[in-house]
């Protein structure tokens, strides 16, 4: 019986150690409505959403975007060194709604800052006020942490992204020449 004992433990020990020892098998989900474009005037962008940071504000660009709300609409403020922003169909930076026709609250990320250029973030009028329009960073902007969303980042058109921030603009920040999408779709 000891016998017997002693070779069921040690049965069970290397079966739990091969167990741990083992590499955790990868499994490949695929990310619906992960890359968004937004075909502009001054050529193609492509975002990268994050559904697990931010799901609210993904799933209201992401339908924004499919049921072509931002097809047309300009970049109505342009900041060189900072951001360039859009997704207001007035083209005013006061109009704007979200897909649930009412403003939804901000949504933080751990260790997502704005640390860098070319974040994607809503803009707001205040905590808990997004709606549809959004933002992306063309500098580092700490002085923005916690207080705006960041639901995705540019990886690919960051040349189109520059383009746009470097038109000439009003002492408003308004572009002097239409900055627009002309068609934002899923990839």
């Amino acid at each position: 019986m000891k016998k017997f004992l002693i070779l069921t433990f040690c049965i069970l020990d290397l079966t739990f150690t091969q167990a741990k020892d083992a590499p955790k098998p990868v499994i490949h989900t695929k990310q619906q409505n992960n890359i968004v474009v937004l075909e502009t005037n001054a050529g193609k962008i492509e975002l990268k959403m994050y559904p697990n940071i931010a799901p609210l504000a993904v799933k209201n660009f992401t339908t924004h975007a499919k049921n072509g709300y931002y097809n047309g609409v300009i970049f109505h403020r342009v900041i060189k060194g900072f951001m360039i922003q859009g997704g207001d169909p007035t083209g005013t930076g006061m109009g704007g709604t979200s897909i649930w026709k009412k403003d939804f609250k901000n949504e933080y990320g751990k260790n997502i800052v704005f640390d860098r250029p070319y974040l994607l973030a809503m803009a707001n009028a205040g905590p808990n006020t997004n709606g549809s329009q959004f933002f992306i960073t063309t500098a580092p902007a700490p002085w923005l942490n916690g207080g705006y969303t960041i639901f995705g980042e540019v990886i690919a058109g960051k040349e189109a992204v520059r383009k746009i921030e470097n038109a000439k603009t009003s002492p408003e920040d308004r572009p002097y020449s239409k900055q627009f999408i002309k068609k934002a779709y899923i990839k």
